[in-house]
């Protein structure tokens, strides 16, 4: 198995974090009937999340109409952070192994076509926050509507110890 991203010999995720200026927020609370990560043998699947911060959206719209590709991008970052936040609370960002795979989705205005450049917000802060083990599989994916009229929404896919 790989070295734990916050492990010895591994990334310190904590300490990186804060080197970005970075604090988890606390978990978003579910929106509907599911749990916020739920792990299952060596996976933490994390549930949608969605940009909000302090229980608001800071952008709401399609992107590619209401919202530019750059405001989408850093809402995917935003989106990222919850699902930090959800992985830590469940257990730990110490265990993480491996970012393993993020499928964004991104409110697009019709004939928007930018949903890799939205999404790179969430695939970049893994990056930053975990080095090589912080690369992961993606998907982006353009869709009509998202919940509360949210611009982006991403899940992600851990390896933990």
């Amino acid at each position: 198995m790989t070295t734990p991203i916050s492990g010895e010999g591994g990334v310190d995720a904590y300490a990186k974090l804060a080197e970005l200026g970075l604090t988890l927020p606390k978990v978003v609370p579910p929106l509907a009937s599911y749990v916020p990560a739920v792990q299952t043998g060596n996976y933490v699947y994390v549930s949608g999340q969605l940009p909000l911060v302090d229980g608001k959206l800071p952008y709401t719209g399609k992107v590619g109409a209401e919202v530019t590709t750059e405001q989408g991008a850093e809402l995917s970052r935003l989106c990222a952070l919850n699902g930090l936040a959800a992985i830590e609370a469940l257990v730990g960002l110490g265990r993480v192994v491996k970012i393993v795979k993020l499928t964004g989705f991104v409110a697009s205005a019709p004939g928007f076509t930018g949903q890799p450049a939205v999404i790179n917000g969430a695939s970049n802060l893994f990056g930053d926050v975990f080095g090589e083990q912080g690369r992961h599989a993606r998907s982006a994916v353009g869709v009509a509507e998202l919940p509360l009229n949210s611009p982006v929404e991403v899940e992600i896919i851990a390896e933990v110890e």
